[in-house]
């Protein structure tokens, strides 16, 4: 079996690295200001970071919010922001490349959510897989096929971190339109898998205190969100061996009854999906209990979406993506001085990645990359998740080994049906992409409800489509 190593750790250099990031979706409300929050703590990368966005205004906003952080004392990082209408502007000469871009959920996310409902097809996220996940997808390709062209003819040496679902998509089309280049998927779904050996280290190991969620080696295989555990260590121990004794603390599982997660947040997550996985077939289930569940077809077969909280979460209503979260108020109040940008460890790696790949010393984490043999079963290509060694310039992917038959199966029709949604991407075949949306396990319809759903699905966010035949038979009657 596969044995996990410690975790390298960063060495410093002794003298600042200068470098250059280009950020599509530079208008982020999440994911930029976590950038800046990081990069205003670390000391030993300097430069500059150029926010590009179909939202001007907003990245403009992130990019005052960036420089009047890094004017303030506490800051040890030294790093300018600029805004700009032009994504060759954004990455010409980068180093690095980070994307985190989302159509307008009032545009899509909302159908992609409550149209399915209309058939009696519950999904608790719809960004992966499902109906959702599928259209999702299909919006994104052409997307991502323009950001690797750009990648391409402005910055081919630069190291691209996606941070946008559909996840492996996403990162695949990134590797079919420019196949020379360096890109890695980053999800923090992992994390919640190590901070849950952690507390398992802490109530069966005497002498585990305080186990931070990084202090767990896991060894992570699978597809993104659909990602599975088979070996856990904190130090020496294995700590994976405790997780029928967990299981057996925690039984039963699903006891609740509809209602009474009323009160909880939409996303709520109690690992009891992640616990049945591993009751069931030996390894665990390796993201949140509301990934999971989309990937399979058994959790989610309910008639009420109240039903749902029986596993211990909640489905998340279209009405929940749309509206006006704090945001931008939030951002409001920090541009005219009514509050403060707060420093915070934010338990994101993408500045620990940048550093080792940079020549900062090493680093190792779980990432999203094309399959080399790290996975078995698996084809290569595609992308799966597993964990990597990063290092001056170059990652490598860490042996995995491979799944249990049975979930390797379950993890198969996924990878098939990822790789032939890219497929049908590329070709602008709608007909295509409909073998991929009826070969979902949340399709439970019959045929000819599936296309009436995809059809309607497609001709509600047409304008996302204008890269696909829209005279495609899958779409007439």
């Amino acid at each position: 079996m596969y044995q996990l190593s410690e975790q390298a750790e960063p060495v410093p250099s002794g003298s600042s690295r200068t470098i250059d990031i280009g950020y599509i979706g530079g208008g982020s409300q999440g994911w930029a200001h976590t950038l800046i929050n990081d990069l205003a703590q670390c000391p030993d990368l300097v430069g500059s970071v150029t926010l590009y966005d179909v939202n001007y205004e907003m990245a403009s906003k992130n990019a005052l919010l960036g420089n009047r952080v890094m004017d303030r004392e506490e800051a040890v990082g030294d790093w300018s922001f600029e805004a700009t209408r032009s994504m060759d502007k954004a990455l010409d000469g980068a180093d690095f490349v980070i994307c985190s871009i989302q159509d307008p959920p009032g545009e899509t996310f909302v159908h992609d959510i409550d149209v399915p409902q209309e058939y009696g097809i519950y999904q608790t996220v719809a960004d992966t897989v499902g109906p959702g996940g599928a259209i999702r997808a299909l919006r994104a390709i052409p997307q991502y096929r323009e950001i690797a062209a750009t990648v391409r003819e402005r910055c081919p040496d630069a190291w691209v971190i996606n941070y946008t679902n559909p996840m492996t998509v996403c990162t695949r089309t990134l590797y079919e339109e420019f196949p020379d280049i360096k890109a890695i998927g980053l999800c923090h779904e992992v994390f919640k898998t190590q901070k849950l050996f952690a507390e398992m280290a802490e109530r069966y190991i005497d002498e585990a205190e305080d186990v931070a969620r990084d202090e767990v080696r896991v060894n992570v295989k699978g597809v993104n969100h659909f990602t599975w555990v088979d070996e856990a260590r904190w130090r020496d121990r294995d700590v994976f061996q405790y997780l029928d004794e967990e299981l057996e603390r925690r039984k039963p599982l699903f006891d609740r009854e509809p209602g009474d997660l009323d009160a909880e947040s939409y996303w709520v997550n109690n690992e009891e999906v992640a616990l049945d996985l591993y009751d069931r077939f030996g390894v665990l289930g390796a993201a949140g209990d509301r990934h999971l569940v989309e990937f399979v077809p058994w959790y989610l077969s309910i008639d009420e979406p109240e039903e749902i909280q029986r596993y211990g979460i909640r489905l998340t209503p279209s009405s929940a993506r749309v509206s006006d979260d704090e945001g931008p108020d939030e951002m409001e109040r920090y541009l005219e001085g009514d509050a403060e940008f707060e420093f915070h460890e934010s338990g994101e790696e993408a500045v620990d990645i940048m550093r080792a790949l940079s020549g900062e010393g090493t680093f190792v984490t779980h990432l999203n990359y094309p399959n080399e043999g790290q996975v078995d079963g698996i084809p290569e290509g595609a992308v799966v998740e597993t964990n990597a060694l990063l290092s001056g310039d170059d990652v490598t992917p860490l042996c995995a080994g491979g799944l249990p038959d049975e979930v390797e199966s379950m993890v198969e029709t996924h990878v098939t049906n990822q790789e032939t949604l890219v497929r049908a991407g590329f070709e602008g075949d709608l007909d295509l992409a409909f073998q991929a949306f009826l070969n979902e396990p949340l399709v439970t319809v019959s045929r000819d409800e599936a296309q009436e759903l995809f059809a309607k699905l497609v001709e509600l966010e047409r304008g996302y489509f204008a890269d696909y035949d829209l005279d495609a038979s899958v779409l007439r009657a």
